[in-house]
């Protein structure tokens, strides 16, 4: 199952993905976002797994530079830390 959190508008659509089938809830994600926006959390059948934010769904874009950006920028991402490749952004 994959979990979309974000939203679309005039401007483009900003989703962060994640592949709950993927994601074991390691939390490696977590620290690896300069953004902070990753937490990990228990999901519907109680099993860790990450999310985003609660306060920061429905401004991901304005948070989160995205993958691109954040590679240039930062050298690393959450992608780059997860080991199941769970996680993905739409821009």
């Amino acid at each position: 199952m994959r979990a979309n959190y974000g939203y679309a508008d005039g401007s483009g659509e900003y989703y962060l993905t994640i592949d709950t089938d993927r994601c074991d809830g390691c939390g490696a994600c977590v620290p690896a976002c300069p953004a902070g926006v990753l937490v990990v959390e228990p999901d519907d059948d109680d099993r860790p797994r990450a999310a985003v934010r609660v306060e920061l769904r429905r401004r991901l874009a304005e948070v989160c530079p995205g993958r691109a950006a954040c590679e240039r920028l930062r050298g690393a991402t959450c992608h780059a830390a997860c080991p199941r490749d769970a996680i993905r952004h739409t821009w």
